[in-house]
């Protein structure tokens, strides 16, 4: 930008013709002709470059991304679950750390801003589980309804078990744990977390302190889980 203003007033103060003013300034003519023509420099243009793997699968995951825009928050793809998918349903071999950038990238260019910072997490083999009960919309015989997803994740694999229910009651809630713990085949050894405890929770106490629901205690103490964190 200074630049081209200095190429303007030498031309207009000194009159200088285009091959001076290119000398003088030690650019190229066709600088000059841009610096005459505009006084705004054109924007630079970033030179597209493909990656050779995930190329082919670029618009996909921009479908993706775009159309999270329209669901609820806890519905959208997280970059693991991308990932997941491309390898899943697209049949790409490519790192996780590849699709992150990807998608990060991705973002910043349809304008998703989500505020969250990555930070690496390792987690043995059946040792921590998460879990998620929210709503979502489906199209069933033609007519939209409301319905409620009961989530069971593991932390090591990602082997996940969905199960939908029309109603977010307190039977649905724990009707999933079991459902899910015999798809598994086992309950996690260390932590499950959850990302809505509510079905299961009576009051909310100060802190991390509340009070439960006889049913949900129940079920806890059948399959002994000791080590339950909300989110």
């Amino acid at each position: 930008m200074e630049q081209f203003e200095l190429i303007r007033r030498d031309a207009r103060d000194e009159g200088l013709s285009i091959r001076a003013l290119a000398e003088k300034h030690k650019v190229h003519r066709r600088t000059v002709r841009q610096a005459l023509a505009d006084s705004t420099p054109p924007a630079r243009k970033t030179p597209e470059r493909e990656a050779p793997v995930l190329g082919p699968h670029v618009e996909v995951v921009r479908e993706w991304l775009i159309a999270d825009k329209d669901v609820p928050r806890k519905q959208r793809h997280t970059a693991r679950r991308v990932w997941q998918r491309l390898v899943e349903e697209e049949g790409a071999q490519v790192a996780e750390s590849s699709v992150r950038a990807l998608v990060a990238e991705l973002r910043r260019e349809i304008g998703i801003k989500n505020g969250e910072v990555a930070v690496p997490q390792t987690h043995e083999p059946a040792e921590e589980a998460e879990v998620d009960f929210g709503e979502f919309r489906a199209v069933i015989g033609g007519v939209a309804m409301k319905l409620w997803m009961f989530v069971m994740r593991l932390s090591h694999s990602a082997k996940a078990v969905h199960i939908a229910y029309a109603n977010q009651a307190q039977e649905s809630f724990l009707d999933g744990h079991v459902r899910a713990f015999e798809r598994l085949g086992g309950v996690p050894r260390g932590m499950i977390r959850y990302d809505n405890l509510k079905p299961a929770v009576i009051r909310v106490a100060l802190g991390r302190e509340r009070l439960e629901n006889p049913r949900f205690i129940a079920m806890r103490s059948h399959y002994l889980l000791t080590d339950l964190s909300p989110t």
